[in-house]
Order: structure tokens, then C-alpha cells, then sequence
């Protein structure tokens, strides 16, 4: 099995998995407790917390341990929408995570907030002058994603989060799920005032994910309870699943300017081919600003999920969208924002690599994907 589908979840690493053992075993105290046991777990916790936060160029004290992306999305807008009362206006782009879109229409129904999303263009690129026109003196937050889950696209988010702070310190979020461990996420360099990841995108177990937010901002806790995670998350802390995302950041960490110089390389290489072998397909998202792990297309004349299932029977495992969206028959919210035809958005195939996968794998790919879409095409 060719297994190009990333982007929904990747495997978990056996060094993460030798590193969590201990804390699945033997030391399985609760971090609360006062008590050897106890203590010995609140030990790994605290140092699982200052390992992400150095990841992240932040202070341990700003760090929430969350269960996944979609809990520090929600807990990102609910929180500091609802902590920092400066207006009801919430800005996003038109292509986030549903985790994003859904969080900022639940403020919108129960709290009454105004939502207004800036478009893209046909690349999913937010460009600051429509960003900076959006923003207004009640604006409460303004998110944008750092990099595109469906098709790739890296957003100026430095740049955006210096026009929100501008137009009267307004704070900045940016979901930073598919950019971790790609790009560097360092938060200073970033600008941003809260940034969301999750721990199985780079190797850790699906179940834990941070989200970051400056020590001046005020969150909401979505979760009442003990007080945990400094009264920002209730509930008993997933120590082995915080030390395993603790040896997940490192690891990816130790190579990622390497791995990403090289995915892009194989990536370019493997997008030429599709277009050779496919003559009719539609390369999607920013071709030049784009994650080193992604190479989406439209595949005009065909069906997404019938080409998927004819590269599954060649042994390629891919998708033909976003996870989240999965089983749905509704074209892509993201490529119908970028101004492509539902017919066509229907059609749409995603590649998405990880740091392991190969210049012979994707060659195999592509020429399965070849095959896949005649095969598709003659059926119609």
C-alpha cells in the first residue's frame, strides 16, 4: 500500500510510542494527586508542557493541552470571543476548517456576533488588503488558517496578524494544523496571539493537540470542572498522550527543513507528471505558496471519490477532500470559495505526503492515478 493521505492522519512514530509506554504502564498516576505517583505524573506533564511550548517559542503557562485541533479551534474562538469582551465581530477566510466556521457560527447564533469571512482568490490566497478592510473598531478576533488542509495554500499570516494588531491591537488566531511540523511555527515570529495544532498530523496518536494563547488574553473555558490546565480545560490531563506529543514536535523538529526542502522537490516532480499523464487535470491551490506535503487536482469529466477508489484497487491510498467532510456529497466549501464550478469541485483528488514517503512511491502513484482517471473516464 502507497498510503498519500497525510493530511487526515499520519502514523504514529515508535519513538513517540516507546516514549508514552512508561505513562500507559507502571507510572499511571493522576497529576493532581499528591502523591509519589501522582507527582511523577504531574512531572512528565509539566515537562511534556515545556518541551511544546519551546517547539513553540512561548511560555509554558500559554499553553493549553486540548484534544485535538478541532477542540483548540472551538476553544480558541468560543474562548477568547466570549473572555474578551471588545465587540461581536469575529473575521475569518472563506476557505477555514469547519472546526473554525462552526465554532464562529455557534458565537454567531447563541451570542450574536457578526461574521464576516474574506474571500480568496482562485488560489485560496487571503490577500491583507481585503483582510485589512474587513477588520473593524468591534472586532473581536480575526482568524485565518496558516496553511490550507484541502489544497495546500500557505497564507501571509504574519503579515495579517500585523494588519488585526494595527487596526487597534485586534487579537489573531490561526490554525496551524496542516502547517506544523512543515513550516516554522515559532508564534513570535508568527505574530499570532493563539495558534491551534494536533499531535496525529506529525506522528503522535489521535486524541491530543495544544492550542497557544498569550498570557494576556482571557479564555472562556469551554469545559468547567477541577480547574485544570490552569481552569482553561477541566478534566484529568492525557499525560502519555502530552509526552508522546511532547517526542512527536521533537522529532519532526530535528528534520523538518530537511524533509520539507525534499517534499518539495518530490512534490513539484510528482504534480508535472499528473499534469503530463492527465493532460485535462486542474492543479489546486497556490502553486508557489503552498505546503511541501500537498498536491491536489480536479479532475473535469470524472468523479473524485470513483477516481479514489480505482487508485485504492492500485494500491494507492489517497483522498478526495478533507476528512472531516468525508462520506458528504456536497461540493468542496474551499475550492467553491477559489471559484470552481461545483461540477468540477466534485472531481477533486488529494495527495498529501509524509516525511517518509518516496520519489518511487510517487512515480507509482502518479502512474496509477493515470490509469485510474482513463479507467474513470471510460465508464462515463
Amino acid at each position: 500500500m502507497i498510503y498519500l493521505d497525510a493530511a487526515a492522519t499520519t502514523p504514529v512514530k515508535r519513538e513517540v510510542l516507546e516514549t508514552m509506554w512508561p505513562y500507559l504502564t507502571g507510572d499511571f498516576g493522576n497529576p493532581s494527586s499528591h502523591h509519589g505517583v501522582g507527582e511523577s505524573a504531574a512531572r512528565a506533564l509539566a515537562e511534556a508542557r515545556r518541551t511544546v511550548a519551546e517547539w513553540l517559542g512561548c511560555r509554558p503557562a500559554e499553553l493549553v493541552f486540548t484534544s485535538g485541533g478541532t477542540e483548540a479551534d472551538n476553544l480558541a474562538l468560543k474562548g477568547i470571543a466570549l473572555g474578551n469582551p471588545r465587540g461581536r465581530h469575529l473575521v475569518l477566510s472563506a476557505i477555514e476548517h469547519p472546526a473554525v466556521v462552526e465554532s464562529a457560527d455557534y458565537l454567531r447564533r447563541q451570542h450574536g456576533f457578526d461574521v464576516t469571512e474574506v474571500p480568496v482568490d482562485e488560489t485560496g490566497l487571503v490577500h491583507p488588503d481585503a483582510f485589512a478592510a474587513a477588520l473593524r473598531p468591534d472586532t473581536t478576533l480575526a482568524s485565518v488558517m496558516f496553511a490550507n488542509n484541502e489544497i495546500g495554500t500557505v497564507q501571509p499570516v504574519a503579515e495579517l496578524a500585523a494588519a488585526a494588531h494595527a487596526a487597534g491591537g485586534i487579537p489573531f488566531h490561526t490554525d496551524a494544523v496542516q502547517a506544523a511540523g512543515w513550516l516554522d511555527t515559532r508564534v513570535d515570529a508568527l505574530g499570532v496571539d493563539a495558534l491551534s495544532f494536533s499531535g496525529h498530523k506529525l506522528g503522535a496518536p489521535k486524541g491530543i493537540g495544544a492550542l497557544f494563547v498569550r498570557s494576556r488574553l482571557r479564555l472562556e473555558p469551554l469545559v468547567h470542572g477541577g480547574g485544570q490546565e490552569r481552569g482553561n480545560r477541566s478534566g484529568t490531563e492525557n499525560v502519555a498522550f502530552a509526552v508522546g506529543l511532547a517526542a512527536a514536535v521533537t522529532a519532526s523538529e530535528r528534520v523538518r527543513v530537511e524533509a520539507a526542502e525534499r517534499a518539495s522537490g518530490l512534490r513539484d516532480e510528482f504534480i508535472r507528471a499528473v499534469l503530463a499523464g492527465v493532460p485535462d487535470a486542474r492543479l489546486t491551490g497556490n502553486a508557489q505558496r503552498r505546503l511541501p506535503s500537498v498536491a491536489s487536482f480536479c479532475f473535469p469529466g470524472t468523479s473524485g471519490e470513483a477516481v479514489l477508489l480505482q487508485l485504492e484497487e492500485r494500491g494507492v491510498v489517497v483522498s478526495s477532500g478533507s476528512a472531516c467532510a468525508a462520506g458528504s456529497d456536497e461540493p468542496s466549501p474551499v475550492l467553491i470559495a477559489c471559484g470552481i464550478a461545483p461540477e468540477v469541485a466534485q472531481t477533486a483528488v488529494r495527495f498529501t505526503f509524509t516525511a517518509e514517503t518516496t520519489a518511487e512511491e510517487l512515480r507509482t502513484a502518479a502512474t496509477a492515478l493515470v490509469a485510474a482517471v482513463a479507467e474513470v473516464s471510460a465508464l462515463r
